[in-house]
């Protein structure tokens, strides 16, 4: 049994949910997500709230609490957003938003540009600081990713781009004798 699953999902008022053939759609006022529904769960509207339950013992549990997690980010999603904030460490790296491009200064011979994709939200209130947000869970999260790629935290100055909060553990450099 899902403890995960047997929740209900609450659907603010300014939601609202469309069920297709094996899918689920999704419109509130930041946007419009829709999902797959595997076959072995069944997605019902109660009320003002979405029910998930297995259709089939077994393979439907594996996918039971699956299901309603990625049904309540996509709620969450079109009703509030999802921010994930980035933080820049080093001497004369910085950050700059001009139209659908993140221009980043990292320490290279060249600028990195990144082309900011659909649906997704990039401030950069300092020049060290870039606010990410958007409808799509899954894409904030992967838009951090590739941009934190670009040049990753290293681990004896520390110099590179981290998650607002994330610890860097620095280690020790040479020593003379």
């Amino acid at each position: 049994m899902s403890r995960i699953g047997k929740q209900p999902i609450e659907i603010p008022g300014q939601v609202t949910i469309t069920f297709g053939e094996g899918s689920v759609e999704v419109k509130g006022p930041k946007g419009a997500l829709s999902a797959e529904i595997r076959p072995e769960v069944q997605v019902t509207q109660e009320g003002s709230s979405l029910v998930v339950s297995p259709k089939v013992e077994g393979q439907g549990n594996n996918f039971w609490g699956l299901t309603r997690a990625l049904l309540n980010n996509m709620v969450l999603g079109v009703s509030q957003g999802f921010t994930k904030s980035l933080e820049i460490k080093g001497v004369g790296y910085r950050s700059e938003v001009a139209g659908r491009t993140l221009k980043l200064s990292l320490g290279f011979s060249h600028p990195v540009e990144y082309p900011i994709p659909e649906g997704i939200e990039i401030k950069c209130d300092t020049p060290t600081l870039i606010h990410v947000s958007g409808a799509n869970k899954e894409r904030v999260g992967q838009v951090c990713a590739e941009i934190r790629a670009f040049r990753p935290p290293e681990p004896y100055k520390g110099k590179g781009v981290r998650y607002v909060g994330e610890h860097v553990a620095i280690k020790e450099g040479k020593k003379a004798k």
